[in-house]
């Protein structure tokens, strides 16, 4: 960006690379555990989805609905949980997982920018962590959403995308169904991710709770205050 004069013109972001999600089957989110063990006032552990399993759309399909250019991810909101929270950039750890965002702040979430941007065709993955050392942390309480609520992702482009829950589920991560999760449905959709189902000192949180939501619309970039 020019500090003087007239501004440069935008530049495009490169393409993402396009993951093989049938082998790349899981998030490197492992949970501490330590709302399971009674080392807090929460000591019964995160909400959990009920049982039943989404309405899928059939993976593939003709792109339908809009479609935004890619921009990177700045932040996530779920207003029904009260979550608003700074999102980082995430890619693959040392066994080819989506990796974890860093557990200095427990209230930061990642996005996995080698994948589609939230309003990009395809889905887009966000994840964070469910517990840290030092209590709940962003989405500890996404096992409690339900089908219908709005989840809100701020771009850096200024744009803000608009997703409607239409499913929630915890997957046993020994069968965690790649595809399923993260294949295009022939529209902008979103996958948030956490830590969840049951709990063991040497093995962790044994599945992932996923929210699939589906793009229903976009907020514009707020103009500068001296716009026309």
């Amino acid at each position: 960006m020019s500090l003087l004069g007239r501004p440069e013109e935008p530049r495009a972001e490169p393409p993402a690379r396009r993951p093989n999600w049938g082998v790349m089957a899981l998030v490197g989110l492992t949970g501490f555990g330590m709302l399971r063990s009674g080392l807090s006032d929460e000591a019964d552990g995160p909400p959990q989805p009920g049982g039943g399993a989404p309405a899928l759309t059939p993976v593939g399909g003709r792109p339908s609905g809009p479609r935004l250019a890619r921009s990177a991810v700045s932040r996530v909101a779920v207003p029904s949980l009260k979550i608003s929270a700074p999102v980082v950039p995430l890619g693959l750890d040392k066994d080819g997982w989506i990796a974890a965002p860093p557990a200095r702040n427990p209230n930061l979430a990642g996005w996995y920018a080698d994948g589609p941007a939230p309003g990009e065709p395809g889905t887009a993955v966000i994840v964070g962590h469910v517990d840290l050392y030092t209590g709940p942390a962003v989405f500890y309480r996404l096992g409690s959403l339900t089908k219908g609520r709005t989840i809100r992702v701020t771009r850096k482009d200024g744009r803000t995308v608009l997703f409607e829950v239409y499913g929630i589920q915890v997957f046993a991560k020994e069968h965690f169904p790649a595809r399923r999760v993260y294949g295009a449905t022939g529209r902008p959709e979103l996958r948030l991710l956490t830590c969840g189902g049951g709990y063991s000192a040497s093995g962790g949180y044994a599945g992932n709770v996923v929210v699939f939501a589906r793009m229903t619309g976009t907020v514009p970039a707020r103009q500068p205050a001296n716009s026309p």
